[in-house]
């Protein structure tokens, strides 16, 4: 697909971060564009920055939906279709996750479960949903965020990544299954696995939000004598802040990347230097990437 001009593409995740970029560099070339986030005022924001670049027959429409409830995901998809006078779409971004739930062992239940649930059921309950419509369409691709913690289960030695890790190691398996799936059932339809590093996002306040404040991070540091419910979250919108601010790769960048990458038809996409290295490190040495003398997050040991 070595043009996105006159396609439909479905964003999940689009009110900030990767999710946001893509929906306006979309817009910017010639595509119309559906994208769902949970927080209305972000996709919003949103959908106002793709107005200002888009082509002057593309469309945006924005939708409220939560993608780990299958229900509501069928209500977007329903919309989609309603809203944009189609019967088919060209490309699906499953874009939408958050973080929480690192320890299977002490974090709460409900925050690995959200996490998982938002994680990896929003891409299956989308790829569900919207994969048949991009099989109705004459050139397809579904586009499966996936990250470093797909094929390394830690952010690095001493620190459980539990929920998050499993479920993009689903991410990434299912997306690689779908290579055989699509060239045998479908064969106009790709899939693209796409493994970031440390990208600028707000996916650690997102993820703070979501949980409403009941998570891992913020039991930790009420055990340091943080349990000032203003402190802790003042301590988590420095630390996001930092973790968007300071990140080697921008939203923009990874998203250029990523549609850069839909054009020239590769399938597997690291993004980022941090990304590059770990895969090279994992591949080099699976036996010995845990553990107090395991992997850094930038592929190193410590």
């Amino acid at each position: 697909m070595d043009s996105f001009d006159g396609k439909l593409a479905v964003v999940t995740g689009g009110g900030t971060g990767m999710g946001r970029q893509l929906v306006i560099q979309l817009a910017a070339a010639g595509a119309s564009v559906a994208t769902c986030d949970v927080n209305p005022d972000t996709l919003a924001e949103t959908a106002t920055l793709a107005g200002g670049v888009r082509r002057a027959d593309a469309t945006i429409s924005t939708h409220r939906c939560d993608v780990s409830d299958e229900t509501q995901v069928e209500a977007f998809r329903d919309e989609v279709l309603a809203q944009h006078g189609t019967d088919h779409v060209h490309l699906l971004f499953n874009n939408a996750g958050i973080g929480g739930g690192g320890s299977f062992l002490t974090a709460p239940r409900e925050e690995w479960d959200r996490t998982f649930g938002v994680t990896w059921g929003g891409v299956y309950h989308c790829s569900r949903a919207f994969l048949p419509l991009l099989v109705a369409s004459p050139e397809g691709c579904i586009v499966n965020t996936s990250s470093v913690n797909g094929f390394w289960a830690t952010l690095g030695p001493g620190v459980p990544h539990t929920a998050y890790s499993t479920a993009k190691f689903a991410v990434k398996g299912f997306t690689e299954a779908l290579q055989e799936d699509l060239r045998i059932n479908a064969p106009h339809v790709r899939a693209v696995l796409v493994m970031p590093g440390h990208i600028g996002t707000d996916i650690v306040l997102n993820s703070f939000r979501v949980h409403g404040g009941n998570t891992g991070m913020a039991a930790r540091m009420a055990e340091a004598g943080i349990a000032d419910e203003d402190q802790v979250a003042q301590m988590v919108e420095t630390m996001g802040a930092a973790f968007r601010d300071n990140a080697p790769v921008s939203a923009a960048e990874a998203a250029t990347m990523m549609l850069d990458a839909v054009r020239e038809g590769r399938w597997r996409v690291l993004l980022g230097d941090d990304a590059r290295a770990l895969d090279e490190a994992v591949r080099a040495d699976p036996e010995t990437i845990y553990g107090a003398d395991g992997l850094t997050p930038y592929g190193v040991r410590p």
